[in-house]
């Protein structure tokens, strides 16, 4: 009886960690969503609203108010893996790169990343505050306008921007290529970064 005590009291311990760990990130997510929403801002939640935002929920929250949430939040890979699966909320998609840690991103988690963005906005900030800081950053961009989504192949054209002047030079091919599709939501980027390309180069 006391051994059968026992094994179930051994049993539970793991089970109560996995529980109290969950829970734990459960409350931060709890603690991100709510100082996002004392933030709230509904004049620019409406006016993204009226742009097309695709999201659900939007607190209408700016770039230094999420810096200052990314900063005090510090780099967290679970937490930013919750908010990105988070897929309601305009926030959550923002600040989900902003606080994942660099050396937990790998090329194939980036590329999945690149291909859930749900608009243009998302990406400009994956690009600029995680991608860009990459070391395999190059090779992202070049497999990345390789590929078939839009949205992948404008992360490639928008996280190239962030590493003017090279290696953006060393892809004008790829770029080209781009601009040459006429797709509508990658054509003005392409054909802008290649302008930018010719002007460092002197072209």
């Amino acid at each position: 009886m006391f051994g059968g005590n026992m094994q179930r009291r051994i049993f539970c311990v793991p089970l109560l960690k996995s529980f109290f760990e969950s829970m734990s990130e459960f409350n931060k997510m709890q603690t991100v969503k709510r100082r996002m929403f004392a933030m709230r801002n509904g004049i620019i939640a409406d006016s993204l609203r009226k742009a097309g935002s695709p999201f659900r929920m939007i607190f209408g929250l700016n770039l230094p108010q999420l810096d200052e949430i990314a900063a005090d939040t510090g780099k967290d890979e679970e937490l930013a893996l919750m908010l990105f699966a988070d897929r309601n909320n305009r926030e959550s998609s923002l600040l989900a790169p902003m606080i994942m840690p660099e050396q937990c991103m790998t090329p194939e988690l980036a590329l999945e990343w690149l291909a859930g963005s749900q608009c243009v906005e998302t990406t400009d900030i994956m690009c600029h505050k995680l991608l860009r800081k990459l070391p395999f950053a190059a090779a992202l961009a070049s497999a990345a306008l390789e590929g078939d989504s839009d949205m992948v192949r404008y992360g490639g054209i928008r996280l190239l921007w962030n590493l003017l002047p090279s290696p953006a030079s060393e892809m004008k091919e790829l770029i080209q290529k781009e601009a040459d599709r006429n797709c509508a939501l990658t054509h003005r980027a392409a054909t802008t970064l290649l302008e930018e390309i010719d002007f460092f180069s002197g072209d």
